[in-house]
């Protein structure tokens, strides 16, 4: 893979790792998301605009218009599931969960629905991208009568087949629209989403406390608005199978954050497991992103 398209997707990496720790730690996730995203669809449906309007204000095709609608409703439902795993769950678990799900489904409609092929590099891949995910899971602890089916990665399971879900669909939507016009329409479809999904389920303000909580939401909206934008432009140049993956390489500092800054590991052994997970899941992105 071009390095270029590497460093684009480890920038986009650290800013939606920044972002995650805001709907974390905020008081209601979901509404920061909603207030993040609101935030962030005023800064790119101008620049969205502008770029339609300098590459020729040519119509837009109706199968990538379509295909951003679809993509910005499912981003919303991953919005609302990982807001749920958030609220019962840690970060460090949770987000690796939920982006550790996302290659393995990623490089499935990859292969099977777009034709792109997996290698034995790709195929060691998928082996530690699960091997990381039980390590950090340990779903044989339920099996002993220790605990039963944690919610939290129930939710942090179902966030993993949205990303999955709306990077297949962003991957080929790019391809018929420029990234800039896609990501407006995508932007404006979540907010809306997210809004009525708020008022009909809690009503009230859609804004997250105080004045305070709102402007933190609100830069978090950019970073995410930034690391999605990156992604956007890798995914018009290079294959999914290879994008995706390689994104996951979060997940390490994801854990580290999580178990060391945000206290969610008891112990050192704790912390190591969880990282230690982590790093099993992004070697197995990065085999699956340098695999043929």
């Amino acid at each position: 893979m071009d390095p270029l398209i590497i460093g684009l997707v480890a920038v986009s990496a650290v800013l939606h790792v920044a972002w995650n720790v805001r709907l974390k730690t905020a008081g209601d996730p979901l509404r920061a998301a909603t207030v993040g995203m609101l935030a962030a669809t005023m800064g790119i449906v101008p620049v969205g605009v502008l770029a339609w309007w300098a590459s020729g204000a040519s119509p837009l095709p109706l199968e990538g218009v379509l295909l951003g609608l679809v993509s910005g409703t499912v981003e919303a439902s991953y919005f609302i599931l990982l807001s749920a795993a958030y609220r019962r769950g840690d970060l460090s678990v949770v987000y690796t969960i939920a982006r550790g799900t996302a290659p393995l489904l990623a490089v499935a409609i990859g292969v099977v629905v777009l034709g792109e092929r997996l290698g034995l590099a790709g195929s060691l891949g998928v082996v530690g991208l699960l091997a990381g995910f039980l390590v950090l899971q340990q779903p044989w602890r339920a099996l002993q009568g220790h605990r039963g089916v944690d919610p939290a990665i129930a939710f942090a399971l179902a966030t993993g087949v949205t990303i999955a879900t709306y990077t297949a669909l962003d991957r080929v939507g790019t391809r018929l629209i420029d990234p800039l016009p896609y990501a407006a329409i995508l932007w404006v479809t979540t907010s809306v989403v997210l809004v009525a999904w708020i008022r009909i389920r809690s009503g009230g303000d859609v804004a997250a406390g105080g004045p305070a909580e709102v402007r933190r939401a609100a830069v978090g909206g950019f970073l995410t608005l930034g690391a999605y934008l990156l992604i956007l432009v890798a995914l018009s140049v290079a294959p999914l199978s290879g994008v995706a993956p390689l994104r996951e390489s979060a997940t390490v500092f994801a854990a580290a954050w999580g178990s060391v800054r945000l206290g969610e590991a008891v112990t050192r052994r704790e912390t190591a497991r969880r990282v230690g997970a982590s790093v099993l899941i992004v070697a197995g992105a990065l085999l699956l992103a340098i695999g043929p």
